[in-house]
């Protein structure tokens, strides 16, 4: 799907019940690994909060992931600026991860539930 308005009214937001945490880690760590990103300065790894604990990473920013069920094409636009634009207004942090069928937004575990009446809130609002 591409058309802005569609994507955030079919965003359908659902909130995983995992902690994660973002982490800088050696490959070793890949297969535990949610999501990754080879970066100039290492190795970035989306792992949930037992495998970081596990194996003695940072785990002082726990974070949920909400994830907008829509099946949003890699080229649409305005999906991401949308959701990060909400909550940003809230002054809730946001990491959105892109899939290819779904964009995942990462938010600090204390804010979750006002993520996701906020991304709720904004779906309703664009069916309106």
């Amino acid at each position: 799907m591409r058309d802005t308005q569609a994507m955030i009214t079919g965003m359908a937001p659902v909130l995983d019940d995992i902690l994660y945490h973002f982490c800088v880690a050696n490959e070793a760590l890949l297969p535990h690994a949610l999501a990754s990103f080879r970066e100039d300065e290492g190795l970035s790894l989306i792992l949930s909060d037992e495998a970081a604990r596990v194996h003695g990473l940072s785990s002082d920013l726990p974070m949920r992931r909400i994830t907008l069920t829509v099946h949003s094409a890699l080229d649409g636009v305005g999906l991401t600026a949308a959701v990060a634009t909400a909550l940003a207004r809230e002054g809730i942090a946001c990491n959105m991860v892109a899939g290819y069928h779904h964009d995942h937004a990462f938010v600090p575990a204390e804010d979750a539930a006002k993520a996701m009446r906020i991304l709720q809130d904004l779906a309703g609002e664009e069916r309106a």
